[in-house]
């Protein structure tokens, strides 16, 4: 093929600028999958991701910046279900699912009674070809404080992930820790508005620790495989996007779902092996 045509996606500032938040967005998404993944918390970023919404419309009648009213948004909907599910006897999960498509449901009646020039599409599914500098920065800046929180405080959020208690008694600020994880979550998906939209997001912030946690047995092996999982799928969606004429995060999802699906099978295989592997030293130690 052309390397004309091969290099041809790069050549447009819409491209470069898809790329760029690619890139940015890939980090702090990747290593809070590794986080959800392992504390059991995917429904929870599938909630906060639904629950902006009402949010981001209260912040465009307003007039305040839509970053706070999704922030907002989100840190209620985080703080509701946890008061809910530990002042009643329904499941944390069932009281997830009902928060979050309320206020889902709240946004889409805020969104249609008002006039505006916001696409539905575009804050659901997310418009990267159309990101400017402002989303740039907006994601460049967020990408930095949650990912360096995490990197910095992952040895703690590690023990509080596996035992909350074990955590308290070792005498970590496990409420901090724990509304901390949570501002993070409602952060990063403000930061991925524009590249994967609200409803997509939630493959972003959990395929990728998915994938790594199928593919290594060390958290700290984790972390930056997923990163390269992320940014890798991100950057090749994208790029596919072009050629196939389809819209960039579908086509990222898509990726890696199939990624997460190889991991899979190979997961699948390699433990096939090694029980045939104790099996056969089983059987020749009972042999002598």
């Amino acid at each position: 093929m052309d390397l004309d045509l091969l290099m041809l996606p790069f050549k447009f500032a819409f491209m470069q600028n898809a790329f760029l938040i690619c890139m940015l967005v890939s980090v702090p998404t990747a290593l809070l999958s590794c986080f959800l993944v392992m504390k059991g918390w995917a429904l929870m970023g599938d909630a906060v991701s639904h629950a902006v919404l009402p949010g981001i419309v209260l912040a465009y009648i307003f007039g305040i910046p839509l970053i706070l009213g999704a922030f907002g948004a989100g840190m209620i909907c985080a703080v509701a279900t946890g008061y809910l599910s530990g002042n009643s006897r329904v499941k944390q999960d069932t009281v997830m699912g009902v928060v979050f498509s309320g206020m889902f449901g709240l946004g889409i009646v805020l969104y249609v009674s008002i006039e505006t020039n916001a696409h539905l599409d575009h804050i659901l599914f997310g418009n990267m070809l159309g990101v400017g500098s402002q989303n740039l920065w907006t994601a460049g800046i967020i990408s930095v404080l949650v990912a360096g929180a995490l990197v910095l405080k992952w040895k703690d959020l590690v023990l509080h992930s596996f035992d909350a208690a074990q955590a308290q008694a070792s005498g970590l600020p496990v409420n901090v820790l724990h509304y901390g994880m949570l501002a993070a979550l409602s952060l990063t998906i403000v930061a991925t508005l524009s590249a994967a939209g609200l409803i997509l997001a939630i493959g972003l912030l959990i395929a990728p620790g998915a994938i790594a946690f199928l593919l290594v047995r060390k958290f700290g092996t984790m972390l930056w495989i997923s990163v390269i999982v992320c940014m890798g799928s991100m950057l090749a969606g994208t790029y596919l996007s072009f050629f196939l004429d389809s819209a960039p995060a579908p086509t990222i999802v898509l990726i890696l779902t199939a990624v997460f699906m190889i991991a899979f099978i190979r997961r699948q295989i390699v433990t096939r092996r090694m029980s045939m592997r104790r099996i056969s030293q089983t059987e020749a130690t009972a042999s002598e």
